[in-house]
């Protein structure tokens, strides 16, 4: 049994919350729109009304008893759960089996959520949000035990009374154990795991439920005979360690209750970045273009708001069906140049100019936060005067470029990242400012094996860093 102390230290268990808003684009939604409540509803990224491309951001629970899963195409959920809009008027089809669509409205999203990070701020002594709708808190100094269950009822009412959109939480010793907790009786759910009880707690979940423990990892120990976390926490540590390493044993101590980690406040953002959907595929160079000279001046301005420079520039590109592309290039240090990241952007955007484009998005990370001196970028041209005569001239980066690339981003090295990553696939960008969590609960974007699936546990696929 998993003891009631920090394994190795003399100090009581934690008391961590884990608190994940229940189909939080969902309830967004229906905050904004009431009539939608207990109707199936779908919220799709990249979808616009009336149109069948896009996947499924989330579904609420209505919508998913039709078979509609985060992650999915929108047309195959149109299959599963028609437009209601659409069968009102259609003799064949039953408006009871018909749903509503709604296009992602992030900002919006993000506007409710800050609501609720400030309860959750209020609430806690330190506090880590992983992303736009769930956040680790560390209570241990304000809450006991004893109390522990009536502090969790008494957050989630006032986050319902206050925001009008609903939370599950759990609270364990251990953040695994909080996060499992707080998705065991969704919707609206409110789990306590304590001290000595952890052990038991996972003991029958299946093995995928612990942390660092994803599907090719599951797989891999279905070869060992370990099927559920209690499989796991009695298992022989010198096989796990013949054949996972380190993981193995660490994983282990996971499903024994031994997790020593702290609720840690997240730091600064990784990466900045803006994205857009086409409502049709596009292959007008011209109309590419100009999306991701609007998208990059976007990002350039959010740089400067926050006074950060960069010094890695790059591109989303996603191709029917939802083949996703990213592209980026690294500078000698870091910069805050708006007509810099324009024609990067551009450039790296040329090699996708005859390509059926669905959606673009422009990137800044490697952030600097300092306020040290910008690194010259003169070198690229040998003196500033390019820069002043271009200032002078009024030319955009655009009109600069020659061939599809600028004689400063000619010296500028190209270093593509990453190639295709998958249809359906939603988080192909690093964790950025709106913060991703991998599998299982890890707070720090990936998961230790890196096998984290598009969908959360709770069936809301992540965003990523493009907000």
């Amino acid at each position: 049994m998993d003891a009631a102390r920090l394994p190795g230290t003399s100090q009581p268990a934690q008391v961590v919350a884990h608190v994940d808003m229940d189909c939080f684009y969902a309830a967004c939604e229906r905050r904004r729109e009431p009539a939608l409540e207990g109707e199936p509803l779908v919220v799709g990224m990249g979808y616009e009304g009336g149109e069948t491309h896009g996947a499924v951001a989330t579904a609420s629970y209505e919508a998913r008893e039709f078979g509609v899963e985060s992650a999915m195409a929108i047309s195959e959920a149109l299959e599963r759960l028609p437009r209601k809009v659409e069968a009102v008027d259609d003799p064949d089809r039953s408006v009871e089996e018909a749903g509503h669509y709604r296009p992602v409205d992030l900002d919006y999203y993000e506007a409710v959520a800050g609501e609720v990070k400030e309860i959750i701020r209020d609430a806690a002594d330190v506090v880590r949000e992983v992303s736009i709708d769930e956040a680790y808190l560390d209570v241990t100094e304000t809450v006991t035990w004893d109390d522990a269950e009536a502090w969790a009822a008494d957050l989630k009412a006032t986050i319902e009374s206050e925001v009008d959109v609903v939370a599950s939480v759990g609270l364990a010793p251990t953040l695994s154990a909080a996060k499992v907790a707080s998705d065991r009786e969704k919707p609206d759910g409110l789990v306590v795991v304590r001290p000595g009880e952890v052990r038991e707690f996972f003991a029958d979940l299946p093995v995928e439920e612990v942390h660092g423990v994803g599907p090719v990892t599951a797989r891999e120990l279905a070869d060992l005979d370990i099927e559920t976390a209690g499989d796991l926490a009695d298992a022989d540590p010198g096989a796990l360690d013949d054949r996972f390493g380190e993981r193995g044993r660490e994983i282990r101590r996971y499903a024994r209750g031994e997790d020593t980690r702290a609720v840690t406040p997240k730091g600064d953002p990784k990466s900045l970045s803006r994205e857009s959907a086409f409502t049709e595929a596009v292959e007008d160079p011209a109309e590419k273009r100009r999306k991701v000279e609007t998208l990059a001046a976007a990002v350039a301005d959010r740089a400067h708001r926050k006074e950060v420079r960069y010094q890695t520039i790059g591109i989303k590109v996603v191709e029917p069906p939802y083949e996703i592309h990213t592209r980026a290039r690294s500078l000698p240090g870091p910069v805050a140049d708006a007509d810099l990241v324009e024609s990067v952007a551009l450039d790296l955007l040329s090699e996708f100019a005859d390509a059926a484009v669905r959606k673009v998005g422009v990137r800044v990370s490697n952030l600097d936060f300092s306020a040290g001196e910008q690194a010259s970028l003169t070198g690229f041209e040998g003196d500033d005067s390019a820069t002043e005569e271009r200032a002078a001239s009024g030319q955009t980066a655009a009109e600069r470029t020659e061939n599809g690339r600028t004689r400063r981003d000619a010296a500028v090295a190209s270093s593509p990242t990453e190639t295709t990553d998958g249809q359906i696939a939603l988080t192909d960008f690093e964790s950025g400012e709106a913060g991703t969590e991998g599998a299982n609960g890890e707070p720090s974007g990936e998961t230790a094996e890196g096998d984290a699936d598009a969908a959360t546990a709770e069936g809301q696929a992540s965003l990523g860093d493009f907000e």
